[in-house]
């Protein structure tokens, strides 16, 4: 820190005795203290509010010649900040003396030099963030100096501490406003929160609100496609409808982005109904990265894998377990129903059953395929087309087609049509590269019978022949089967038959 002692030879007589006056000190650094620790509470800055401080430390922080790190700046800046917390009469008189313009020009200076000052910034934008919370006049008055080119620079600053308040801002004041949505998230706007996934991605966050500004945009309104689209690799490819391309890569801060809203997604799994347009948007991702996934290395890990495209696939992927989880008895049926009705209508069951039927096996089957292997003197049995992207990779896609079994009789109808009674109850074993695989294979086949004499009288007439005895598959009261013509393995019911209760 400087020494400020010669800023306070330049700083108006009546200021400073202003200051002294109410603080009973001597010098503008021990008044400011003083003043500070008064207004931490709220009894100290209403009291300080009748004295009518606010508008002398305005003036203070105006005489004050910006330098990096000055002590009477800082102090001015915490002491402004503490006035503004939740004291309406400060909230006012900050408007009225334009204190939104003499704070933005501090921020400028403090981001304009080679080495932006962190310290000063944050506390500019956590005064901002105060008085964001005051009401609409505030808000305007904020949007109307910062945006866009203030945000944007602020955004592009690799810094989380800087971040987090900035985006507490932008959120206060997008709270309520469609209108100031629209408009960040137009062509103006979108560069913004664009820059700040890019930040968040790289520095981080401490606070949530950049959680909640992205479930803002992303969920509660339509702009999730055109922000994925706008943190696209660079001249990837030309036309911004990712449904549209075929030859698709992503960015980092593509896979962060979904890294996050499967977050929020997951958190709120019982507050947020999603709109179809998300829906959509994220299947089509999901079937873009599933089609370049043969050519990105695998990963022994779980999510996150440290690859973009592994992460692309294993947050998609969740994402549509969460949409298919909702509950439509809670939000907007009709909203609900058309999130999940789109994507059964984009062929979702068809595909995650294709890719069932592609990926390696889990281990216990794997050893009855051997088992079997050695029975018959050597004959050998299909590979697995592919390997799995990432551990826990069929766990997710066993978790979203149970989801969209729960109460959905023509989706049970649909697997049984499609032979994926056979492909369900093959998920019903433990599997050390898939966590819980057991568990939601079960949840999944009893999804698939609920209600469904037709898939009930099938698991009941499975016959047992040609058979492999694993132990472990055995305690489930099932038995490998390798079927004559296609040489591939699957479960069959190797007890009682199905009782209906």
């Amino acid at each position: 820190m400087k020494n400020s002692s010669p800023f306070e030879l330049s700083i108006p007589e009546r200021i400073s005795q202003q200051l002294f006056l109410a603080s009973s000190s001597n010098t503008l650094e021990a008044s400011l203290e003083t003043l500070i620790e008064a207004s931490r509470s709220s009894e100290g800055r209403s009291n300080l509010a009748s004295q009518n401080i606010l508008p002398c430390v305005l003036e203070l922080i105006q005489c004050l010649i910006y330098t990096s790190g000055d002590v009477l700046l800082l102090s001015s800046l915490k002491l402004l900040r503490n006035l503004c917390a939740g004291e309406i009469r400060n909230q006012n008189i900050f408007i009225e003396q334009n204190g939104v313009r003499v704070v933005s020009k501090i921020l400028q200076d403090a981001m304009l030099i080679n080495d932006p000052d962190r310290v000063t910034i944050r506390l500019g934008l956590q005064v901002l963030a105060n008085v964001s919370l005051a009401g609409e006049e505030h808000q305007q008055a904020i949007w109307h100096e910062l945006f866009p080119d203030n945000f944007l620079l602020l955004a592009r600053l690799p810094f989380c501490e800087i971040s987090d308040p900035l985006c507490m801002i932008i959120y206060n004041l997008c709270s309520g406003h469609s209108e100031l949505v629209a408009s960040l998230c137009g062509d103006l706007g979108l560069p913004i929160i664009e820059e700040i996934v890019r930040t968040v991605s790289s520095v981080g966050f401490v606070e949530d609100w950049v959680k909640l500004l992205l479930s803002r945009i992303c969920l509660e309104e339509l702009y999730f496609p055109m922000l994925f689209s706008g943190l696209r690799p660079i001249d990837t490819y030309k036309d911004s409808n990712i449904a549209e391309s075929r030859d698709i890569s992503f960015s980092s801060e593509q896979a962060y982005l979904l890294t996050v809203i499967s977050e929020i997604l997951n958190e709120q799994i019982g507050d947020i109904v999603v709109p179809k347009d998300f829906a959509s948007c994220v299947y089509r991702i999901f079937q873009s990265s599933i089609s370049i996934i043969d050519s990105t290395p695998v990963s022994k890990s779980g999510l996150p894998t440290g690859r973009i495209a592994g992460d692309v696939v294993g947050y998609s992927l969740t994402i549509l377990r969460d949409i298919c989880a909702q509950d439509s008895n809670k939000g907007d049926k009709d909203v609900y129903e058309d999130a999940v009705d789109v994507l059964l209508s984009l062929g979702l069951i068809d595909l995650l059953l294709s890719i069932l039927h592609d990926i390696e096996p889990p281990a216990i089957l794997k050893k009855a395929l051997q088992q079997v292997e050695n029975e018959e003197d050597g004959t050998s049995l299909p590979n697995a087309v592919k390997p799995c992207p990432y551990k826990g990779f069929r766990r997710d896609i066993v978790a979203v087609i149970a989801n969209c079994l729960y109460r959905r009789k023509h989706v049970q109808d649909d697997i049984r049509q499609k032979n994926g009674v056979f492909v369900l109850l093959q998920q019903c074993v433990a599997d050390k590269n898939n966590p819980f695989l057991r568990e939601w294979g079960i949840w999944a086949v009893r999804n698939l019978l609920e209600g469904n004499l037709e898939n009930q009288r099938l698991v009941s007439e499975l016959e047992v022949q040609g058979s492999a005895h694993v132990p472990e598959i055995a305690e489930l009261g099932l038995r490998v089967e390798v079927d004559a013509k296609t040489r591939r393995a699957k479960l069959v019911n190797a007890s009682r038959p199905f009782q209906n209760s």
